[in-house]
């Protein structure tokens, strides 16, 4: 009954539709984004069994003394960010410019994980930083982030890797 009640509730005055978003607890303008956002929401909550509580969008962060906001960050069970998830609206391509938008916000965030989005496609990628010779001198470490086949549940997400980003 309720999600009857807030489909007819759904119209403003203006003609635009509205969605309610159970991670900023309000009502939202249904764009073409929003709608990939709220469907990745609900999606990560049933498949991959991420906890609403453990889930955030629209997470605002500065970079470079200039504000940005992530659309969704998914945190470990000690609020700690594990994932970046970006979406896309289905006609913005899921380009080298989408993801080089995830890597400079993962330079703050410093997730092990980042989905990229429009709907259409999906592409998930887990940071790897490669272990350093102990004789080395280097102080630069190797790293890149994979791109994997499927995304790994909630439990799987929240296990610290021996690469974490730090």
């Amino acid at each position: 009954m309720k999600i009857l009640e807030s489909l007819k509730n759904s119209m403003c005055n203006d003609k635009k539709i509205k969605i309610f978003d159970p991670l900023r607890k309000k009502e939202v303008v249904l764009t073409p984004e929003e709608k990939v956002r709220q469907s990745i929401i609900c999606w990560l909550h049933s498949e991959a069994k991420v906890p609403m509580g453990l889930m955030m969008s629209e997470f605002a962060f500065k970079f470079n003394g200039l504000d940005y906001r992530a659309d969704i960050v998914i945190f470990d069970r000690n609020v700690n960010p594990i994932m970046l998830v970006e979406c896309k609206a289905p006609s913005v391509k899921i380009d080298n410019y989408v993801i080089e938008q995830g890597i400079r916000y993962n330079r703050v965030l410093k997730v092990p994980y980042m989905m990229f989005v429009n709907g259409e496609k999906c592409y998930i990628c887990k940071y790897i930083e490669e272990e350093q010779d102990k004789n080395s001198k280097k102080e630069n470490k190797k790293a890149h982030f994979e791109f994997l086949s499927k995304l790994p549940s909630y439990s799987e997400l929240i296990k610290k890797p021996k690469n974490a980003v730090k």
